[in-house]
């Protein structure tokens, strides 16, 4: 049953989310705006992309904080559900409001990022073992092909797989929400997909440029 306060913390998630950390280490250190350049994302990838690691790492450690801190609201909150599953679900609804506000932040006109990092952060605060497992997924791929997006796009897919078979999960409303993991991966990151079949994606250099 939804109550006004856990609305409130859905509104402070989806803000928490919209933070936009790439556009402002970018225009607050280095006077860019680097949804100007690169792929035009408002991410870390494209932060690494444009302004190197020392830009692109505290950005891709907030935007995964984004998320971790949306989904632990619930710690805050004086109405706590009673059942394992719907503290599930309520940090679920937080998580999902703040990866929706990264992709469409409402302090920089709605142009985001993909959501990858923040996303992560989610993952972690929901299911610890098999984000980790995810991240493992995608330093493998991404150290074998150097491409940051198909390795976001193949442990995303990986994801419900370690959810469900690997990690043998119960919990329908987590086992539902897996699945929507790798089509949310696909969908942000359709550009990238075209780019990689042509073989057109760039590889990361992480130097600044």
């Amino acid at each position: 049953m939804l109550t006004t306060e856990t609305l409130l913390f859905v509104l402070l998630a989806y803000l928490t989310g919209a933070f936009p950390s790439a556009v402002w280490v970018g225009k607050t250190f280095y006077k860019i705006d680097v949804r100007e350049f690169g792929s035009g994302n408002a991410g870390a990838t494209n932060t690494f992309r444009v302004l190197g690691k020392k830009a692109g790492i505290p950005v891709l450690i907030m935007d995964i904080f984004k998320g971790w801190l949306s989904v632990n609201y619930i710690s805050f909150s004086t109405n706590i559900p009673e059942s394992a599953e719907a503290i599930f679900e309520t940090q679920l609804a937080f998580g999902i409001a703040a990866v929706i506000g990264h992709l469409f932040p409402i302090y920089t006109g709605f142009r985001g990022g993909k959501g990858i990092a923040t996303l992560l952060g989610l993952l972690i605060g929901l299911h610890a073992v098999a984000a980790l497992y995810s991240i493992l997924v995608f330093v493998i791929v991404f150290v074998t092909s150097k491409y940051v997006s198909l390795g976001s796009i193949i442990a995303s897919i990986a994801f419900p797989i370690l959810v469900i078979l690997i990690l043998g999960s119960t919990n329908v409303s987590l086992n539902l929400f897996a699945f929507f993991v790798p089509i949310l991966s696909l969908i942000t990151h359709q550009k990238n997909i075209e780019r990689l079949l042509r073989g057109e994606e760039t590889k990361v250099k992480f130097g600044k440029k």
